[in-house]
């Protein structure tokens, strides 16, 4: 599950569990659905999100024990996959929309739907030491709904976007700094947690205006926002 903490303007948002892959099921994706609804609530001028995890996984893609233990035929179980999907991409909608800064702290592994979690935030900050970014989608037979691939393709430069979906690269956190993946690196879960929360509280001392954030978000984005159902509002009158 998850949990959520607020600090001033900072909001930490904490996948909990430290023997747990963080796999994404309907019970935790409702929980963080929940918990940025909350922030989105609290926030205020210069709020901004982190997203941390405990554990050696960030998140570990998407719970097919879930699937199977709730599936009893192939039926069903695209069935459940479905629903699973519909549900990631409201998820997707509900970090896209947040109206704050947003930093994923990569402190451990993170493949699959958990990598579709990561590039939900504006920026992220991966381990040095340990962990890797993985899309296992190719090497499990398992096709991405056009949606996330609207993600790869606004967060995720041509050459980078290929090797990582029709290569299935392991990549590591300098690798994926060079690939301009990653924002930074740093040693340790501490060191990666420390890092995602300093470059909040920096985010959050800009004061800015959250419904002006994400308009801009819409603009950098029109691809992905416009399969979100984001429609734009976009103003010239400055708020004084």
């Amino acid at each position: 599950m998850c949990s959520l903490e607020k600090r001033g303007n900072l909001f930490i948002l904490t996948l909990t569990g430290q023997s747990v892959e963080h796999r994404l099921n309907p019970h935790l994706i409702t929980s963080i659905i929940a918990a940025l609804s909350q922030a989105k609530a609290q926030s205020s001028r210069g709020s901004a999100l982190v997203t941390v995890s405990h554990g050696k996984f960030f998140c570990n893609g998407i719970d097919l024990d879930w699937v199977n233990a709730v599936a009893r035929s192939n039926q069903e179980a695209q069935q459940h996959f479905d629903h699973l999907y519909h549900s990631l991409k409201r998820l997707v909608l509900a970090f896209i929309s947040l109206p704050m800064p947003t930093v994923a702290a990569v402190n451990g592994h993170v493949a699959a739907a958990g990598v579709v979690l990561a590039l939900c935030h504006d920026y992220v900050i991966m381990r040095r030491d340990r962990g890797v970014l993985y899309m296992s989608e190719l090497d499990k037979g398992i096709g991405i709904p056009e949606v996330f691939m609207a993600l790869f393709r606004a967060k995720i430069s041509g050459s980078t976007r290929r090797d990582i979906l029709l290569r299935g690269l392991k990549i590591k956190g300098e690798e994926a700094l060079k690939m301009g993946i990653a924002e930074a690196v740093h040693d340790g879960e501490e060191g990666v947690t420390d890092a995602g929360t300093e470059m909040g509280d920096e985010l959050a001392k800009r004061k800015w205006d959250g419904e002006v954030y994400v308009e801009i978000r819409k603009g950098l984005y029109p691809e992905l926002c416009g399969m979100l159902g984001m429609t734009s509002n976009v103003t010239a009158t400055p708020k004084l």
